[in-house]
């Protein structure tokens, strides 16, 4: 059986929720609807509705005039196995040390490695998008330095993949932390999967706004794997809850990103030590000074 996506796209968070609310009061109703923001930083919205019948195009117009959106693009979804599919396309992948592999390809693990698994169809995460292998790169950087981390966050988490990887190197303190429920309960079930379960809490917060981690605050290494614009926003969050001479691994950016996000840390007392570019894409290790 098929399903339908309607996609559109706005300026604006607010504009862009409150088209997406719109979405959910259609005739045939959508079976989900989803807001997000683009990472090319243009500073624009993605709305998309997906329905298991035909939505009808006219009220699709309708809500784009009225809401001043494109107009929607309307494709069909052929019936397939999605999780078959992704298995197929996610194949390992090795970042310095560690290595992230979905349950159909534990036998590849290499030997010596640090091996984490990430089933497919929890794909957010997996390693796959240059901001998380960019992430895993850096850490690794820091490893070899010889950095030893006893209090470890990893902020907006989504599958938890940065909490695991540090947990399964050092046995101290480790914290993941996603605004998204949906996002911590995957980063939960992959934790216990990966034989961890209660070496790492998970909350659902938005930044660091939740008592828990501000209870287990300084750290000495926090992941930020988001976006320029919340990574700007909490900067001055984030270095309130680093240690003095602690490490910050900052990603979720595009290249031509860096440099304002590299200032925003500047201001709150922190110096650029590496980065890894992978594509379009950065992540930064800056260094918190005392």
């Amino acid at each position: 059986m098929s399903s339908w996506s309607a996609l559109t796209t706005l300026p604006g968070k607010a504009p862009a929720e409150a088209l997406g609310a719109s979405i959910e009061t259609l005739d045939p109703a959508p079976m989900g609807v989803g807001v997000f923001e683009m990472e090319d930083g243009s500073g624009l919205w993605e709305i998309g509705g997906y329905f298991n019948e035909s939505p009808d195009p006219i009220k699709l117009d309708l809500l784009a005039a009225v809401h001043g959106a494109r107009p929607f693009a309307v494709s069909e979804i052929p019936d397939k196995d999605w999780v078959a599919e992704v298995r197929r396309e996610l194949a390992p992948i090795a970042a310095g040390r560690f290595f992230l592999y979905g349950s159909h390809d534990a036998d590849k693990v290499p030997d010596g490695a640090v091996g984490l698994l990430i089933e497919a169809a929890m794909a957010f995460g997996t390693g796959h998008h240059g901001t998380t292998k960019g992430c895993l790169l850096e850490l690794e950087s820091l490893l070899q330095k010889g950095l030893q981390a006893e209090s470890v966050l990893d902020l907006g988490c989504g599958t938890a993949v940065l909490a695991m990887a540090a947990a399964k190197i050092w046995p101290g303190q480790f914290w993941a932390s996603d605004i998204d429920e949906v996002a911590t309960q995957t980063a939960t079930a992959n934790i216990g999967v990966n034989d961890l379960a209660g070496r790492i809490s998970v909350v659902t917060a938005a930044g660091l706004d939740h008592p828990e981690l501000k209870a287990a605050a300084p750290y000495d290494l926090i992941f930020a794997n988001i976006l320029k614009g919340p990574l700007i926003e909490l900067a001055q969050d984030i270095g309130a809850a680093t240690a003095n001479g602690g490490q910050v691994i900052l990603s979720g950016l595009l290249v031509h990103q860096q440099k304002d996000v590299e200032k925003a840390f500047k201001n709150q007392q922190f110096v650029a030590r590496h980065y890894t570019q992978l594509g379009d894409w950065v992540a930064i290790t800056m260094q918190k000074m005392a």
